[in-house]
C-alpha cells in the first residue's frame, strides 16, 4: 500500500502515515527500508499490519542521506528542518506567524528575546530601536505556540489589550492625585513618602499588568499540545 507521511519525531523514532486507504498507521525509525529522512509530505510505500506500518519504502525524490534515484546527497538535518519533530528553527519560528510551535521551542524563543533585550537595555538608543523590533518576535511566538493549542493567534493581544488599557488608568490617577493635592512637584520631591502615598493606586495598576502578562506567559508555554493536525498544521511533537 502506498501513502504519505503525515509526522515523525526523530527524538522517539516514531510518526503517523496517512495511508491511501483513509486509515492512518503509526511507524517507527525500525521499519524504514531506506536511508531517506520520514518528513512530513513524503510518499511512501509499506505493508499495514492492523494499524502499524511495516517495511517502509520512501520512494524515490524524498530527501535521503545518501542520495535517491541518482539524485545528490542531501543531510538529514537540513532535510528536516521545520518538519514536525525537528529542532528549532530560528527563523521559522521567531519571524514567521504560520504553523505551530511546541513547548520547548516557544521557551527557546522567548529566552532569546529576554536574553536580547537584557543586553540591548546597555546600548543607548539603538537598542531601543531593535527591542521594539523583537516585539515582532515574540508575537510571533505567541500565536504559533497558541495555534498549537488550537486556539486562535488573536488571543495574543489579551495581555498588550490589557496593559494599555490600565497603563492609561494608572497615569490619568497619578496626575489626577497630583492635581488634586494642589502641590507642586518640588513638594514630592522633598516629602518622599507623600510621593509614594500619591503614586501607591498607580503602582499596584502596574502589579496587575504583570500578573496578567506572567498569567499569560504560563499559559501559553505549560499548556501541552493539541493531538495530532488542527487547522494550523501538523502537530510539531508528531503526536
Amino acid at each position: 500500500m502506498r501513502g504519505e507521511i503525515l509526522s515523525y519525531d526523530a527524538t522517539i523514532g516514531a510518526g503517523l502515515i496517512s495511508g491511501d486507504d483513509g486509515a492512518r498507521y503509526d511507524f517507527t525509525s525500525a521499519a524504514l527500508q531506506s536511508p531517506a529522512v520520514p518528513t512530513s509530505g513524503v510518499r511512501v510505500d509499506f505493508v499495514p499490519e492492523g494499524g502499524v506500518a511495516t517495511q517502509i519504502l520512501i520512494l524515490a525524490g524524498a530527501a535521503t542521506t545518501t542520495g535517491v534515484a541518482g539524485g545528490y546527497a542531501t543531510s538529514a538535518a537540513s532535510a528536516a528542518v521545520g518538519a514536525p519533530g525537528s529542532g528549532f528553527d530560528f527563523k521559522s519560528a521567531m519571524l514567521s506567524f504560520d504553523g505551530r510551535l511546541r513547548r520547548s521551542h516557544f521557551w527557546i524563543g522567548f529566552l532569546i528575546i529576554f536574553g536580547a533585550n537584557l543586553v540591548l537595555n546597555f546600548i543607548p538608543f539603538i537598542g531601543a530601536v531593535i527591542s521594539l523590533a523583537l516585539i515582532w518576535s515574540n508575537l510571533a511566538i505567541s500565536v504559533k505556540r497558541l495555534h498549537d493549542m488550537g486556539k486562535t493567534g488573536w488571543l495574543v493581544a489579551i495581555p498588550y489589550g490589557v496593559s494599555f488599557a490600565l497603563g492609561i488608568v494608572a497615569v490619568v490617577m497619578m496626575v489626577a492625585g497630583i492635581a488634586a493635592s494642589g502641590m507642586d512637584e518640588s513638594y514630592y520631591e522633598n516629602n518622599p513618602m507623600a510621593a509614594l502615598s500619591m503614586m501607591g493606586p498607580a503602582i499596584g495598576i502596574f502589579g496587575i499588568i504583570m500578573l496578567v502578562n506572567l498569567a499569560f506567559l504560563l499559559w501559553v508555554g505549560i499548556t501541552d499540545s493539541q493531538k495530532g493536525e488542527n487547522r494550523f498544521g501538523p502537530n510539531p511533537k508528531g503526536e
